[in-house]
């Protein structure tokens, strides 16, 4: 409707395809977040199979169940057993589990995202990326160019840009970026703690805009990981107001974490087994993330066949006698 209403794209007529456009199934729910510009003229378009496309969705199908089934769902059986009673476990403990949340989330979030890409590549549909490797980001800005890539553009197009974005001076670029960010918050819930945690996004990149911190390309290898672990910690301590129910208890667990660290209680990992294959799943994604990052064009004989084809099968035996099969739905669908 807004694409209609700036011009941007003519009213679809065919009721047909833009039934299709609304309810297109591997989308609907948690995204990616598709235009019409985008999306309806592959509706339109004929269809036939195409091997190489189906393998490569396939492909993406089976690592997005593998980093929701095996890490993010995993992870979150420890990090539901801490946030729920973190005022009887150590400071140690809570951060953990807002590490484990962290990672949780965004396996979650970008599993599903991998699996709908996935299906509708199969089915001959390109949708957009979604994410893009956010937690390698060296500062706020550019993590939000790699987290949740689709709804990004979605504030930068309906919101930001429409209050004037950054054409009407510094003060005013400011105030668009926190009332974007207020909005990203109040998209995921009518709750406080997803406004403070959209605020303190905002506030953040203002301050990257004032020193002009989002323009620093860092050559040094050394300083590069510094400010990208800076950079997830910044993003990791925001998510706990995202998780926690009331801004009350985020701060409990951040005053926790800080005053009163204390010793690891090990317990709440669910014994050596657990730990151990949530410490096998975080190290293939860190290596994954790692080689697709900085060494995409190296390694090439990871992509023949003879290394390729052991490793499908055996990242999806991991799903079928590890995965954490009975978790329940997806962390964004209640949102």
């Amino acid at each position: 409707m807004l694409d209609v209403y700036h011009e941007r794209i003519t009213a679809e007529k065919n009721i047909l395809d833009y039934g299709l456009f609304v309810c297109f199934f591997p989308q609907l729910v948690s995204g990616p977040i598709s235009t019409a510009e985008e999306l309806i003229p592959k509706i339109k378009a004929p269809h036939k199979f195409d091997y190489r496309q189906g393998k490569e969705g396939l492909k993406q199908l089976l690592w997005g169940m593998f980093i929701k089934l095996f890490i993010a769902d995993r992870l979150g059986l420890y990090v539901d057993t801490i946030y729920s009673n973190f005022a009887h476990f150590s400071g140690a403990n809570c951060f953990v589990a807002s590490i484990f949340y962290s990672i949780q989330i965004y396996c979650d979030f970008a599993g599903y995202s991998l699996m709908a890409i996935g299906v509708a590549k199969t089915l001959g549909f390109n949708l957009v990326e979604n994410f893009h490797r956010p937690y390698l980001a060296s500062n706020v800005t550019d993590f939000w160019k790699r987290w949740h890539i689709s709804l990004t553009r979605w504030l930068t197009r309906h919101i930001y840009i429409p209050l004037g974005g950054s054409r009407c001076g510094k003060v005013i670029t400011y105030r668009n970026i926190i009332l974007t960010f207020l909005v990203s918050g109040i998209w995921h819930g009518a709750n406080w703690t997803f406004v403070f945690w959209g605020v303190i996004h905002g506030i953040l990149l203002i301050f990257e805009k004032v020193f002009a911190w989002q323009n620093y390309d860092e050559k040094n290898l050394y300083v590069r990981v510094a400010r990208v672990g800076l950079t997830f910690l910044l993003v990791n301590f925001a998510w706990i107001f995202f998780r926690m129910p009331n801004i009350g208890a985020s701060c409990e667990v951040i005053s926790k974490i800080f005053s009163g660290f204390g010793s690891l209680d090990m317990a709440p990992f669910g014994g050596i087994n657990n730990i151990f294959l949530s410490l096998i799943g975080m190290l293939i994604l860190f290596l994954k993330e790692i080689k697709d990052e900085f060494f995409n064009d190296r390694f090439l004989w990871l992509r023949k066949p003879l290394v390729r084809w052991p490793g499908y099968v055996l990242i999806f035996v991991l799903i079928i006698a590890f995965g954490v099969l009975d978790s329940g739905q997806f962390i964004y669908l209640s949102f």
